[in-house]
């Protein structure tokens, strides 16, 4: 197989590409960014080419073994393990605590970027570029109508966890509160610091339609316990 510069251009489309779909995960803080989609979209692009150039049927030319493409081949064999294989890595960004589950649109990211890279390995450059565009446009756009245009009502509920360190006596006080200023309080846990007996580390895990409600309960927290320190933290995918 000549390496071509047909081949180059298909592999720095896919790293172009797949450049652009991370660069939306990165700068939002995903746990599979920029370089994992690029080497996702890369590889994806060199199986795809492995799998239709990689492997030429060999004919009987007069009494010589020679590679010639025949047409008779399953240039699909390598690349339909592209899809089940690209799986494992999207499994890894999924992660599970307790009832949440959080990792699931980068997961997805992740095998749209593998089908991208596909694409350019089979040279459709114009089918790359628009499912790249429409992407990073529903990463994109879908969140800002998320937040902005759909009533509250019908919004789904963000997940957050609230660390604080305070006194062990003051641990009733900041469950009760949680209990009626949150929508639904999927975990609450407390346990006394070694170091400290007196003090506690008390962590909750919950749900909330409105997020400007967290500045709220941050400030009634700092008044109902005078804690060592509050730290606030929006769970997303």
């Amino acid at each position: 197989m000549d390496f071509s510069s047909d081949f180059i251009m298909r592999i720095i489309a896919a790293l172009v590409l797949g450049f652009l779909l991370g660069l939306e995960r990165e700068l939002t803080n995903k746990y599979a960014g920029l370089r994992t989609h690029i080497l996702v979209c890369l590889g994806a692009c060199i199986f795809t080419i492995i799998s239709i150039y990689g492997f030429p049927t060999f004919v009987d030319g007069d009494n010589v073994i020679v590679p010639q493409a025949t047409g008779i081949r399953d240039s699909g064999r390598v690349a339909a393990q592209i899809v089940s294989g690209i799986g494992f890595i999207g499994a890894g960004a999924v992660l599970r605590n307790g009832p949440m589950i959080i990792g699931l649109t980068t997961a997805a990211t992740l095998w749209i970027s593998a089908a991208i890279g596909m694409t350019c390995g089979v040279a459709m450059y114009d089918v790359a570029i628009l499912t790249t565009i429409l992407s990073v446009a529903v990463l994109t756009l879908i969140r800002i109508f998320e937040r902005r245009i759909l009533p509250t009502s019908i919004k789904r509920a963000k997940r957050f966890k609230v660390t604080v360190y305070c006194n062990e006596c003051d641990i009733k006080g900041i469950q009760e509160f949680l209990s009626c200023a949150v929508d639904n309080m999927e975990e609450f846990s407390s346990k006394r610091l070694i170091e400290n007996p007196e003090k506690a580390k008390v962590s909750s895990r919950f749900e909330l339609n409105q997020k400007k409600v967290m500045n709220d309960i941050y400030n009634k927290l700092t008044e109902l316990c005078s804690p060592d320190s509050v730290t606030l933290q929006e769970l997303n995918d």
